[in-house]
């Protein structure tokens, strides 16, 4: 059976096959072909059937975002589909996941680096969204190192002194890093690569976010977790539908004159530290 017979069908891309991911583009992707690109076959095989099975149209590659070879044939691939109308980036680790290089490596340089090929293939009038983090707003950074995070060359930016000394040495530390350098990348971008396209990007940053991946690191530091919701003014946790909603709205036509700025949705969390009613302790 044929379920759309529409050809020229605009398309999203997703980059990370996960829940908050998938959220988002049910909310965007009806009437388009959705293009989904993780490095798990088996992530990619069940969000496939879950869209499917939803009425979407759906193709899916494997995709390293850690190797920019891979990176550019996934975004080819997604060109190849049809124009794209919406580039949505979810993929990173957390701190309590993986050691500080492969923080800096997935959730830094290789966002800058999708920032910068999908730049080259978005549509006019498309747009792009980076979820980032709460965390991006955890530690003061120098103008000079915020700077540095903007501006450097994706190739260099793993060669930062700040970088090698300072990020490198703590999980917590590089993934903060990672997350300020999304909102500073895309502000930037969305000045240059991408406004010369006339295309927008913003980022998302969420707070503490129900989804399966964000159980480990419940177990891993509950006790801080816990402090956080007790602390914010919303007094619990957020879902990935509530992110899903602004994301839609930020990717909209209703959002055109936004671009390159980051949207806090964190119930209040950061409101909280701002406001001393919870101290949050980065090594």
């Amino acid at each position: 059976m044929i379920f759309d017979r529409n050809e020229n069908k605009k398309v999203v891309v997703l980059l990370g096959a996960g829940s908050m991911g998938t959220a988002i583009v049910k909310r965007v992707g009806a009437g388009k072909t959705i293009f989904i690109g993780d490095i798990n076959e088996e992530n990619l095989k069940n969000r496939a059937n879950e869209l499917k099975y939803s009425g979407y149209s759906v193709e899916t590659m494997k995709v390293d975002a850690l190797n920019e070879d891979s990176m550019r044939a996934f975004a080819q691939r997604a060109s190849q589909l049809g124009k794209i109308k919406y580039f949505i980036d979810t993929a990173g680790a957390s701190p309590n996941q993986a050691a500080p290089e492969h923080i800096i490596n997935l959730d830094l340089v290789a966002t800058a680096n999708a920032i910068d090929i999908f730049a080259e293939y978005i549509d006019e009038g498309g747009a792009g969204l980076i979820i980032s983090s709460q965390t991006g707003y955890m530690m003061e950074f120098s103008e000079e190192v915020e700077n540095q995070l903007a501006t450097t060359p994706t190739a260099e930016l793993k060669n930062l002194e700040f970088i090698q000394n300072k990020a490198m040495q703590n999980s917590g530390v590089a993934y903060i890093t990672a997350k300020r350098a999304n909102h500073l990348r895309v502000r930037n971008a969305a000045a240059t690569t991408w406004g010369n396209k006339k295309a927008r990007i913003n980022t998302i940053s969420p707070g503490i976010i129900v989804t399966p991946l964000a159980y480990d690191e419940f177990n891993a530091a509950g006790d801080s977790y816990q402090k956080m919701i007790d602390s914010s003014p919303v007094k619990r946790v957020g879902t990935s539908e509530e992110i899903a909603r602004a994301a839609e709205f930020l990717l909209s036509d209703d959002a055109s004159f936004i671009t390159g700025i980051d949207l806090l949705i964190d119930g209040g969390v950061i409101a909280s530290i701002k406001a001393g009613m919870y101290q949050l302790n980065v090594h």
